[in-house]
């Protein structure tokens, strides 16, 4: 095998997360799914937009939020996504090469427009998520390069991504690659919705032994298992992937490999101002131990550290040096 060029390679929708506060009575005006992610069309896209207060731009998407912790903790990255030939693709595209991520899908027209996720943050922090996923659920095959993609340790895919035809087929293409160059996939099913969609196909690829890393939170799992007690949900997955990592947000999380069993409290922090993004920090802070062979309470522990930094503020990706805040809490 030869030596990896990057630590992690990922797969996911290329989105500008525009972000704004707003109260719960808002919520309710607009009818919106509180604390949930919603699909949504370009109408509704610029309907909400247009009921939003003042708002921050950020350059978003799960698995690219999940790359830009693992390459403020010093991995090497690459990303595969679309975006089309608009402003917000640019600003997609300089976000992710200026936080040191390698990024070279070319970019389709000017329609449909890159994707966005138009985001409420409620004052008990909960964010109510609404994407319009435009040009990012137009990712051919053949945007991929099978040879970067067996470059990667890991290949890590999001399942917000899995529901458009044409990325499906890139993503299984993907995993097709890894695997034949003896390189480990990575998976989170994203959302509960998303489980409800194609929870079938997903228990298929683990059933198949094609996820190596699984990542869930604790209501993902029940939605894949069908268990509702946690225990009966972690019992049901971990014989079936090498890695299981579930979340159990203010309670901590749990990682199970092979007989070792880890878990780790949730970090300390004055105030949770967002939540968005909670979950892709920790599988960058997880990921990067991970690719280090580091022990499983460790990498617990360095996702916890990130999730914590990315809630203490608005927006889903690391304002602090996570380089240091590691250096600090871990020694």
């Amino acid at each position: 095998m030869t030596q990896p060029r990057y630590d992690v390679i990922a797969i996911g929708n290329a989105i500008v997360d525009v972000m704004a506060p707003c109260d719960d009575a808002t919520i309710e005006r607009l009818a919106l799914n509180k604390g949930g992610m919603t699909l949504i069309d370009a109408e509704g896209a610029a309907r909400l937009y247009a009921a939003m207060g003042p708002a921050r731009e950020i350059s978003g998407g799960s698995a690219a939020n999940t790359l830009a912790g693992l390459a403020a903790l010093g991995a090497k990255c690459a990303f595969i996504g679309q975006v089309a030939d608009d402003q917000f693709g640019k600003v997609f595209t300089h976000d992710m090469r200026a936080g040191g991520v390698d990024f070279d899908t070319p970019p389709r027209g000017a329609e449909p427009p890159t994707a966005q996720v138009l985001i409420f943050v409620t004052p008990d922090a909960q964010r109510t998520m609404n994407t319009f996923l435009g040009a990012s659920q137009f990712l051919p095959a053949a945007a991929l390069d099978e040879s970067t993609i067996a470059s990667a340790k890991v290949l890590y895919l999001e399942g917000y991504l899995w529901d458009p035809e044409e990325p499906r087929a890139a993503m299984r293409r993907a995993i097709g690659a890894a695997r034949a160059a003896g390189r480990e996939v990575a998976f989170t099913p994203s959302e509960v919705f998303v489980i409800d969609r194609h929870g079938d196909d997903f228990r298929q690829l683990i059933g198949e032994g094609m996820i190596d890393i699984l990542f869930a939170n604790h209501l993902e799992l029940a939605a894949l298992t069908g268990e509702e007690g946690f225990e009966a949900g972690v019992a049901a997955l971990a014989g079936k992937v090498p890695t299981l990592v579930v979340t159990k947000g203010a309670e901590g999380a749990i990682a199970v490999r092979g007989g070792a069993r880890a878990e780790v409290p949730a970090e300390p922090i004055a105030k949770v101002v967002d939540t968005t993004g909670a979950g892709d920090l920790f599988a960058a802070g997880f990921l990067y131990g991970h690719v280090a062979g580091e022990t499983l309470e460790r990498c617990l522990k360095r996702g916890a550290i990130c999730a914590a930094e990315v809630i203490s503020h608005y927006g889903a990706r690391p304002e602090a040096d996570l380089r240091a805040l590691m250096a600090e809490k871990l020694g």
